[in-house]
């Protein structure tokens, strides 16, 4: 994911080096990191105002019938139905309200395709503005071409693990296989464990659920960051937490639908508004139908991918300049997340190869169900929207 960085003109040797806007105010630079979300702020003030939107196995023989039992229910729908309203509504007061005034001229649209830096001296008054607000909208990441994910390539479509799910040639160099972008994530470089040395008892019917909401948390990770999130470990694991509901907030979704119906209510926050809202949401979802559809190799290397992030954003955490106490809250975090991963790593290399294509089908039958609320909703606002004829002309 690119950063934007705004750098003073005329400072000291010692604050010379570039510092970035207030996430909140977008008036004051940065002095401050959130250690959850990653957010950057510049005072007690903003952190107050920012911190409103931070909010800290199947069994062989029933996969189908559990699934098939996973319907959502009336107060699900009536929920999504509530999300749709606010998003559109709000959306439609923020293209009233900023009309052309994120725009931004062609020269600073170049310099910051260039690689330039930035200085508040070369800007008007009206163009800070803009930049300013440029920045907070996602107007500039629009700049940033296009990455297609892996999981849409056709590599993608003959994956091949071993037996033990584990990859089938060693790379000769394990670091540049977990610190650059390869066309296809590396599967696990170990055997997977067995469920039975895991837990004690049988998995719950509920996986199959869960692993929808890590997927999807994945997708909108990746494709937020534009595939690298080895640029930011640290921010992109923060990011995802914020979006799963099973790693980050403990949840347990128990339907396909309550699972989607959180996971786009937060994509369809103001945080994350720039993303794309509803549509980039379904986006989404699709994401999620095509992980499923190729298989388990590719969901196991998908959940080694997620894993090695986890891993990555806590080494990275230990050189941020925060507490003690929010080093170690993080931490344990971050590691709860790993773990759960890893969990679901082994759980899905034991189950049978048709649950994924039956569990692809659920989700497309939800997708069609979530889009088709989403019209409904745009299209009574559109109907509301206009006003009344008093006079019928003749």
């Amino acid at each position: 994911m690119e950063k934007v960085i705004v750098a003073e003109a005329n400072t000291s040797t010692s604050s010379s080096e570039p510092r970035i806007i207030c996430r909140v105010c977008q008036k004051q630079f940065s002095q401050y990191t959130c250690p959850r979300c990653n957010s950057r702020y510049c005072s007690l003030q903003c952190y107050k105002r920012h911190s409103l939107r931070c909010t800290e196995s199947f069994m062989r023989e029933n996969v189908m019938e559990e699934l098939k039992q996973v319907q959502p229910d009336d107060e699900t729908k009536r929920k999504m139905v509530d999300i749709l309203k606010r998003f559109h509504s709000e959306e439609e007061m923020n293209s009233e309200d900023d009309g052309d005034e994120t725009m931004l001229s062609e020269e600073i649209i170049q310099k910051v395709l260039s690689g330039e830096e930035i200085k508040l001296e070369d800007l008007s008054p009206e163009e800070t503005k803009h930049f300013r607000r440029a920045i907070a909208s996602g107007e500039l990441s629009k700049l940033i071409e296009p990455w297609t994910p892996w999981w849409r390539k056709p590599s993608a479509r003959s994956i091949s693990l071993s037996p033990e799910g584990c990859q089938l040639v060693k790379a000769l160099d394990v670091q540049s296989t977990t610190d650059t972008i390869s066309e296809i994530p590396v599967g696990p470089e170990s055997p997977l464990q067995p469920l039975k040395q895991l837990m004690r008892g049988e998995p719950s019917p509920l996986l199959a659920v869960h692993v929808i909401d890590i997927l999807y948390s994945y997708c909108f990770t990746l494709r937020l960051y534009n595939g690298d999130w080895h640029s930011d470990p640290l921010g992109a694991s923060t990011m995802a937490l914020s979006i799963s509901k099973v790693l980050g907030d403990a949840g347990r979704p128990e339907t396909v639908t309550e699972a989607l119906t959180a996971c786009m209510e937060e994509t369809c926050s103001p945080i994350y508004r720039q993303a794309g809202g509803f549509s980039f949401s379904i986006g989404l979802v699709d994401d999620v139908i095509c992980l499923l559809s190729l298989g388990p190799h590719a969901l196991i290397c998908c959940l080694c991918d997620f894993q090695r992030l986890f891993q990555a954003g806590e080494r990275m955490l230990q050189s941020e300049n925060i507490s003690k106490r929010e080093r170690n809250k993080t931490t344990q975090k971050l590691r709860s997340a790993e773990r759960k991963v890893y969990f679901l790593m082994c759980w899905v290399h034991e189950q049978p190869a048709e649950t994924w294509s039956t569990l692809a089908g659920f989700v497309k039958v939800e997708k069609a169900s979530l889009s088709q609320l989403g019209e409904n909703v745009k299209a009574e606002r559109k109907r509301m929207s206009k006003p009344n004829t008093l006079i019928q002309e003749v």
